[in-house]
């Protein structure tokens, strides 16, 4: 099967939504494309019972069902002083104040810990690099289950960047990194079995550190010169395309055209 190259000269740019003239209470088939959407129910539905399901097709809908997931590369740094890095796309935001992100991290098949895990958890602080197109092979070799002995950073040919705080080195590739200490830690457990599968990792961030070619003249990101990755399963990743805005309804803005609405849907 033919694969074209990468395409660098592709970029992204801010459109209309696809809906913009919804109004409240209108149905999604409206519109050919909700028409279209709403025609593939005639297909019927598949139910899976997770109880009855293997590990492996688990893993497989979640990560294509659950998608895209922002791509982050964590350095870490040992008691020793050895530093690791590893990629991770179970990551996300968890509240803006106090700065939290989370992510986690399974347990290998041995059934370790991971390099990564032990690190977090002794008190030296680490860094939650978000990555960007130029850089995802080399992020992606970081996720080679290598023995303790390889450096993943050789091996990446990823740049060590100091941080403020932490011990830990940001990677200087990173147009958006993180200096985080350990929040909490939580062991997964399997609900029937008991055994410990993964870990999820709270993280407080500290600093930021943000390329400043980055940053647009409200003090947000341009994610058209960012360019994160996204993972959308499997082996596959994804990238950022054109955007668009949907403002937030609030209710003292909004509430005469909402009793309208619902008065319309009540006499219909």
């Amino acid at each position: 099967m033919y694969i074209p190259p990468f395409d660098t000269t592709s970029y992204s740019t801010t459109t209309q939504s696809p809906n913009p003239s919804w109004t409240y209470g209108q149905k999604v088939d409206v519109t050919p494309t909700g028409k279209d959407w709403l025609a593939g129910d005639s297909a019927g539905w598949k139910v899976y019972n997770t109880a009855e399901m293997d590990k492996a097709n688990i893993r497989k809908l979640l990560n294509s069902g659950i998608a895209p997931r922002p791509m982050t590369i964590v350095s870490t740094i040992s008691e020793d002083g050895v530093e690791n890095l590893a990629s991770f796309s179970w990551f996300n935001t968890v509240t803006d104040y106090p700065p939290v992100i989370s992510f986690g991290i399974n347990r290998n098949p041995a059934g370790h810990l991971k390099d990564t895990t032990r690190n977090l958890k002794n008190g030296q602080g680490f860094a939650v690099n978000i990555i960007s197109e130029a850089f995802i092979e080399n992020a992606n070799a970081a996720a080679v289950d290598a023995p303790p002995d390889v450096d993943e950073w050789t091996l990446s040919g990823l740049t060590k960047e100091k941080c403020v705080q932490i011990r830990a080195s940001r990677v200087k590739e990173s147009a958006f990194s993180m200096e985080c200490e350990l929040y909490k830690s939580i062991d997964i457990t399997h609900p029937v079995t008991g055994e410990h599968t993964s870990t999820l990792i709270l993280a407080h961030v500290k600093y930021f550190h943000v390329r400043k070619d980055m940053l647009t003249g409200r003090g947000a990101v341009d994610l058209a010169k960012f360019k994160p990755v996204g993972r959308v399963g499997d082996i596959s990743y994804a990238r950022v395309g054109d955007t668009y805005r949907i403002p937030i309804p609030l209710w003292a803005q909004e509430e005469a055209k909402i009793q309208e609405a619902l008065k319309t849907l009540a006499s219909t």
